[in-house]
């Protein structure tokens, strides 16, 4: 078969029953399309290539936006079979047109594209997605559209790159420049000021792949007799100035000075007036005062402590040098300096050369009972002084007073029976009675043991059963007071989790419940409406599909429930076509997720049973899959964020192990991310209850396994217990440092399994910190009665994030294992053809056009390469930089030279 072109230019292949381009009538227009529709004719492997499309020389990333309709499978009956819902959006790059050549392994998988709405006899959906091509660097590229089986028709595809804009940011102008892609998500981009404005350094930005300015860096500043006005600096108005280069706004002429001009630096004093020569420019010109007299004035306090009979005394110190003493009778006050009910006074008889210090006091009716002296310090250094009065309180320690009130058939009787001095602001008070009333009140000391008055009484009554917290502030002048109470029954067994404080809610401090299996009821549908609500789906609304589960395909969408706020949410759907077998089995991980209440497990929202399109609708995570997460982000976060997301999925599976319940599919690919990077975990298809016996254990009889994430014995006896999902978690932890590596690499599952009987575990990721790898060796210990709980290990985590040094050991290292990778050859055991071969060899294909640039085009140059030379050829994720450093390395067989390697 060959390959042939059409009417618009695009090339089809093979050229027999494959793509084909036809005319369509759509809202009164006719549109070209191609479409293909051999939806009953076996596995189908059909493509079409657009024209050679030319790449603006900066642009490496550009979006693809294609217009399409999906026939819907089942409206094709029987013949549907082998039918399809997707098709695939391939690329090649090229320095030039290849004209018709045509070759499949030319071409790199972007994406599959699935429809939002599938389209039914008679009706037309029309779909619109983008799918981003990261990398280019040649002169142009094709994009390919492969159909593996649908009934698809494409109407158009829009191929186009983002800019950030010219613009003009803190007073510096930026030209308009194309976004970077995968491999420059910033990129830099100088600036220059705006006229009459200047910067010690160059100001600079930069460019998002989103086409954003973010993080400006330098800032330019309007020169003196200008202010920042619109982006630009403009002149000062006359009556204004501004004398200093800065965006600070021009000021009106101060005081006893002439109208400025425009742009002016500064305003000259009339005639008669003066600026002493310290001075500032912006102060106001002052004329010759008579010496030796002088005005204070002060603002009242902000707090007169609820009276109004507030007087001020005046007390005057003169100093010579150092030397201080009291002014005495010579200076004279107008009209006193004692009793003051005014906020001024006038002083006089002040003798020349001397530096006075006037404090004003504050006092009210009852100051002879305070401890706390309030003042404020005056100078005479200006006729006219405005200031607040704020209390210095110096309180250092306090009693706190608890007492009981018993109940008497006459009245009330209280008994005081514990008073607690403290030397802090809270205080734990336990072995309280349950349903009794206490009454506690605070009181302040000072340094020297003066009390204050106490606080008023607050009355707290003790429930009849349950551990509780209250807190309670006291009113002033004393600081808030935290009161943490706590109640337990003797001879009470229960224990507070680590995990406890992060608990928000009453119920979730209640005693965990048993999970109880669904597949126990008799009529499984019982137990859905046991344990998940029902959700009308006039409620529901799909966006767009974000995957495809075992039933059938996953949407984003929009919850829109009575009395509750919007919420994003996540809708898996059951294909139509179902049998009922398959409804209770889609249903059941319903039945599952909504006995469980943890934030670090993913929340059920509801499900839809009673209609023909069969539901189950959950909290909707932004970032999806953890793996996938992880890979998108390699080398862009650190070990204690790392650790910080590890806790939360150890935190979810305590929860569930304290159930008696076991997951069976611990992996990142079935942990969730939210925009918080909040992880949970979720898909809960393999898991089962565990019996009543803490050392209890489900036997399947069959089906598969995760062999890469499952413990010894569940994979030799297929028997599961919590401490076989530890043994999974410590897996998740090395995919997770790993940034979302694959387990075991490209080993077989036969091969995984001979290893790990043989003693081998999974070798320390890059950079992993020692104690974290440690425990990872401690969840894959042989026997599983020595692997530490969830409890234990959340403990431990909490401990690594309080004390982020215990981070900084990194464990040892090796590239050769670590890696995974030969060390000199291919995986057929030849040695390595091209540069290109070993990049795809460790996942860094994405490379290979830097290498070529750079003209590094055999290994005997890349062995020579060292990490300096790496980062100039544009690798610059920490991440990646490292991957092909020790790679290197690992070619090279020099342990040794490890530090060449250092990044």
């Amino acid at each position: 078969m060959v390959a042939s072109g059409g009417e618009l230019g695009w090339l089809t292949w093979p050229d027999e029953q494959g793509w084909e381009i036809a005319q369509q009538a759509l809202n009164g227009s006719l549109l070209y399309n191609y479409f293909i529709c051999n939806v009953g004719a076996g596995e189908q492997d059909n493509w079409l290539r657009t024209t050679f499309i030319q790449r603006h020389p900066t642009a490496t990333r550009v979006f693809v936006e294609m217009r399409f309709v999906v026939r819907d499978c089942n409206s094709f009956g029987a013949d549907s079979l082998t039918c399809k819902e997707t098709f695939n959006l391939h690329t090649s790059e090229a320095d030039a047109d290849i004209g018709t050549s045509f070759r499949k392994g030319q071409f790199r998988k972007v994406a599959t594209i699935a429809p939002d709405e599938i389209s039914g006899v008679g009706d037309m959906q029309i779909n619109t997605e983008t799918r981003v091509v990261d990398n280019l660097s040649r002169k142009g590229f094709y994009l390919a559209f492969q159909d593996i089986g649908a009934c698809v028709a494409i109407y158009s595809v829009r191929v186009y790159y983002k800019t950030c804009p010219a613009t003009v940011k803190s007073l510096a102008a930026f030209p308009e420049t194309v976004a970077g892609g995968e491999n420059q998500a910033l990129r830099e981009v100088a600036g220059a000021c705006v006229e009459n404005a200047v910067s010690e350094d160059q100001p600079r930005i930069y460019c998002t792949v989103d086409g954003e300015w973010v993080v400006p860096v330098g800032q330019c500043q309007c020169r003196p007799g200008y202010e920042p006005k619109n982006d630009s600096c403009q002149e000062c108005k006359p009556g204004f100035f501004k004398t200093s280069v800065s965006n600070e706004a021009c000021e009106h002429c101060p005081k006893n000075t002439e109208p400025s001009s425009s742009g002016a630096l500064s305003c000259p004093c009339l005639q008669g007036f003066y600026r002493a020569p310290n001075d500032p420019l912006t102060a106001a010109c002052s004329a010759q005062m008579a010496v030796g007299k002088l005005q204070l004035s002060w603002s009242p306090p902000a707090d007169t402590g609820g009276r109004t009979d507030i007087t001020y005394n005046v007390v005057c110190d003169r100093c010579e040098g150092s030397v201080c003493q009291p002014c005495g009778e010579k200076v004279r006050y107008d009209p006193s300096n004692t009793d003051l009910k005014e906020i001024s006074v006038i002083i006089s008889e002040l003798e020349p050369h001397l530096n006075y210090t006037f404090t004003v006091e504050a006092r009210n009716g009852v100051s002879h009972l305070c401890i706390a002296k309030r003042s404020v310090a005056l100078s005479n250094t200006k006729n006219l002084v405005n200031n607040k009065l704020v209390p210095e309180y110096r309180i250092t320690d306090f009693t706190v007073k608890c007492s009981l009130q018993e109940k008497d058939e006459e009245k009330n009787k209280v008994t005081t029976y514990t008073v607690l001095v403290l030397e802090k602001n809270s205080v734990q008070i336990i072995d309280l009675s349950p349903s009794t009333v206490y009454l506690f009140k605070v009181q302040a000391l000072s340094p020297e043991g003066n009390p204050g008055s106490y606080s008023m009484e607050q009355e707290f009554s003790t429930p009849a059963e349950e551990m509780f917290r209250f807190a309670q502030k006291s009113p002033p002048p004393i600081k808030s007071f935290i009161f943490l109470f706590s109640y337990s029954r003797k001879n009470s067994h229960t224990r507070q989790g680590p995990e406890d404080a992060y608990f928000s809610s009453p119920e979730q401090l209640k005693p965990l419940k048993t999970y109880v299996d669904p597949h126990t009821y008799e009529d499984p549908n019982t137990a859905v409406l046991k344990f998940a609500s029902e959700i009308h789906p006039t409620h529901v609304s799909k966006q767009k599909v974000i995957g495809v589960g075992e039933f059938g395909e996953v949407y984003r969408g929009i919850l829109k429930a009575p009395g509750r706020k919007e919420a994003a949410v996540a809708i898996k759907t059951l294909k139509p076509g179902y049998t009922e077998k398959q409804r209770q089995d889609f249903l059941s991980e319903a039945s599952i997720m909504g006995q469980f209440c943890h934030q670090n497990i993913i929340r059920l929202e509801g499900v839809v049973t009673k209609f023909k399109h069969v539901m189950i609708v959950t909290e909707y995570m932004e970032n999806g899959a953890l793996d996938k997460y992880l890979r998108d982000h390699d080398g862009e976060m650190s070990s204690f964020q790392l650790v910080g997301m590890l806790r939360g999925i150890a935190a979810g599976m305590k929860y569930l192990s304290d159930m008696s319940y076991v997951h069976r599919d611990l992996a990142a690919r079935n942990i969730l991310v939210n925009s918080k990077l909040e992880c949970k975990v979720s898909d809960f298809g393999l898991s089962r209850v565990l019996e009543d016996d803490p050392e209890g254990t489900y036997t399947t009889s069959g089906g598969k396994i995760p062999i890469r994430w499952t413990a010894p014995e569940a994979i030799a006896y297929r028997k599961f217990t919590s401490a076989s999902d530890v043994w999974s978690f410590g897996i998740v932890m090395w995919e997770v440092m790993a940034f979302g590596e694959r387990p075991y690499w490209d080993m077989s599952n036969h091969e995984v399994m001979k290893a790990i009987n043989e003693a081998f575990r999974l070798p320390a990721p890059m950079d992993c910190p020692s104690a974290v790898y440690q425990l990872m060796l401690q969840c894959w210990l042989q026997d599983r009665s020595k692997r530490p709980r969830f409890q234990d290990i959340v403990s431990l985590l909490d401990k690594l994030l309080k004390s982020p040094d215990s981070l900084k050991a990194i464990a040892d290292f090796d590239p050769r294992v670590s890696i995974r990778l030969p060390s000199t050859s291919g995986s057929d055991g030849s040695p390595f053809r091209s540069v290109s071969e070993w990049l795809e060899s460790i996942k860094m294909s994405q490379y290979s056009e830097n290498f070529s640039m750079a003209g590094i085009v055999s290994m005997e140059q890349v062995l020579q390469m060292k990490s300096e030379d790496i980062r100039n050829i544009g690798v610059r994720l920490p991440g990646h930089l490292k991957r092909i450093a020790y790679s290197i390395l690992g070619l090279k067989d020099q342990t040794s030279t490890l530090s060449v390697f250092a990044v």
